[in-house]
């Protein structure tokens, strides 16, 4: 656990760097960079007086002389000369394909066959095929005994990257291009086979190519399906096979589950989520993990309500959150329940459950409160134990209204995670870290008890902070950065004050900070966003992240590197966050 900051300690801490005056400076994109986005913001600063010449145009800098326009980039090489006064200094921006190549000879794109890893399939499930090749051209595919033919698409839809939402309603739609050269088949195969490499087949002209497909295809036999264990405390479960798919409810350790499907290092459990082959442990030819339920206790420890179900193995569960209640789901479990015992307890006010479909059982809590303050899911020995935390106790203290309340601020970043960097090259690291002082000076001073992730500058891990935030167990969690755009955002327009929420718990936290800071500190609103965050992930908690504005806008820059308007953000966080608990029913 680290230490808590007294006051005397945070004032010793507090002293905002000083920022030197620079001739030319360039912060951003690097003298040498490539890129796939069609656009690129040139950041840096110059003394206010004269101009600033980029490819000989003079450009809009701030009162303080920074500066960050953004120009459309040509595939391939971009030269630019941003010149002040007698100092030049030459950028090279590459811009990079992003569209697949069709090839104009006979054969097929480099990498473009599919499945490019070795995969795994129930019987009579869908398999597909894939391959960039010559437009107008024969591609098939020979598996198994089968000949699968490939047909051209009409069109590819290229949805947004997830950072398009960041940047603008505008940018985050898809995109439809000719599917000229990309070529598509599916099979499906009706009983348990190793059926190797697929060899696909192209022929064009009367010129014919023959290349193995570089993964194998096997389907699984129901009767010999393998076990997985979750070996490490909150696996990772994700909706498809890679880490572009979304989270799912992470599953406690020992969770055991089939295999149904492989593709590369991941495994697909009978439930439906997927996850790492890294994390579990693969046991083969064992019958496939089931469960009953009958019975179901519950007890407070320690400011939570533990909730115990007595399972025969440790089944997949998912947990969804909403508006005065949770729902617990659990998967490969058939009800024989005849009683629960739940007394009065402080955050359930009943629970209900029902067999939803063969197999799957869902537990409703309905919640006494609108707000949530946490849940933990473990397993000890086969018992799933959900606990679920009590409400924070709000003091009647005028002077003191959070005593009693725990809370840890992560400055973000640290160390060689130095973050975004300002058109002076002012680093965030260093920002956050200021602040957050700052801001646990101001809550300390209304009673808080208050955690820090990091005191100094130095590297932090992700994993390390969320620790921190399940260890100290606060009432909220708050991380605190500064943002900057993708090279495809408009550094001159985009500014303003950003809150960002994982679980639903977190949701009004986020929205109530927000809405304090835009109303009564009087910044723009950048937005309040749903985020996969590491730092907003925690469930033991409420946990947000605040983006306090954009170091990539020279004009909001200038608050940023500036001690008084930096106070004055740490007293209006702290008055939100104190109002948000006054607030809380």
């Amino acid at each position: 656990m680290r230490n808590i900051l007294g006051l005397a300690v945070l004032g010793s801490l507090i002293t905002f760097p000083a920022l030197a005056q620079q001739s030319l400076y360039v912060s951003y994109p690097p003298t040498t960079y490539k890129t796939a986005s069609d656009r690129i913001f040139v950041m840096g600063t110059a003394p206010s007086k004269g101009q600033v010449l980029v490819n000989g145009t003079a450009i809009p800098r701030s009162p303080a002389g920074h500066f960050a326009p953004s120009f459309p980039l040509m595939l391939g090489e971009n030269q630019f000369k941003v010149r002040y006064q007698d100092k030049e200094i030459n950028l090279k921006v590459t811009r990079t394909a992003t569209q697949a190549v069709i090839p104009k000879g006979v054969e097929f794109a480099e990498g473009s066959l599919e499945p490019s890893v070795d995969i795994s399939r129930m019987p009579g499930e869908l398999f597909c095929f894939g391959a960039i090749a010559p437009s107008q051209a024969n591609v098939s595919v020979n598996i198994g005994g089968q000949t699968i033919p490939l047909f051209v698409q009409e069109q590819v839809v290229n949805l947004p990257a997830n950072s398009a939402a960041l940047v603008s309603a505008q940018q985050n739609q898809p995109s439809a291009v000719s599917g000229a050269g990309h070529y598509l088949g599916c099979a499906a195969a009706a009983a348990a086979a190793d059926l190797g490499n697929p060899q696909f087949q192209l022929e064009k002209n009367g010129q014919q190519v023959s290349q193995q497909g570089p993964g194998k295809v096997q389907i699984i036999s129901p009767a010999k399906l393998e076990i997985a264990e979750v070996i490490v405390d909150n696996g990772i479960a994700r909706s498809g096979a890679s880490t572009d798919f979304a989270r799912l409810t992470p599953l406690p350790k020992g969770t055991k589950a089939s295999i149904t499907g492989r593709e590369g290092e991941w495994v697909r459990l009978d439930y439906g989520g997927w996850i790492n082959s890294k994390e579990v442990k693969i046991v083969p030819g064992s019958v496939p993990p089931k469960s009953i339920i009958r019975s179901i206790t519950s007890r407070k420890v320690g400011g939570a309500t533990e909730v115990v179900f007595p399972l025969q193995v440790p089944v997949p569960v998912t947990v969804q959150q909403g508006d005065r209640k949770l729902v617990l789901t659990l998967y490969n479990t058939t009800s024989q329940t005849d009683i629960i015992r739940l007394d009065d307890d402080p955050i359930i006010s009943r629970l209900d459950w029902q067999q939803v479909s063969p197999g799957v059982v869902q537990y409703t809590f309905n919640l006494k409160s609108l707000q949530q303050w946490g849940y933990k899911l473990q397993y000890r020995g086969t018992s799933l134990v959900l606990s679920l935390r009590h409400p924070a106790k709000i003091s009647k203290q005028a002077s003191k209204p959070l005593s009693g309340i725990k809370i840890v601020l992560d400055p973000g970043h640290g160390g060689k995670e130095s973050g975004a960097a300002g058109p002076t090259g002012y680093l965030e690291k260093d920002a956050n870290l200021y602040v957050s002082k700052l801001v646990g000076y101001q809550l300390m001073a209304r009673g808080a008890t208050v955690y820090m992730t990091r005191e100094t500058d130095k590297q932090v891990s992700l994993p390390e902070r969320v620790a921190i935030i399940d260890k100290v167990q606060p009432a909220i969690a708050v991380s605190i950065h500064y943002n900057s755009l993708p090279d495809q955002g408009d550094a001159l327009k985009t500014q303003g004050f950003g809150a960002f929420w994982y679980h639903p718990q977190a949701h009004s936290l986020a929205m109530f900070v927000h809405n304090h800071i835009v109303q009564n500190a009087r910044r723009p609103s950048y937005g309040v966003f749903w985020d996969n965050l590491a730092l907003a992930r925690p469930a033991t908690t409420p946990s947000v992240l605040l983006e306090l504005g954009f170091m990539s806008n020279p004009q909001e820059f200038e608050w940023v590197a500036n001690p008084q308007q930096q106070q004055k953000m740490a007293k209006a966080i702290a008055d939100g966050i104190t109002q948000w608990f006054a607030a809380t029913k």
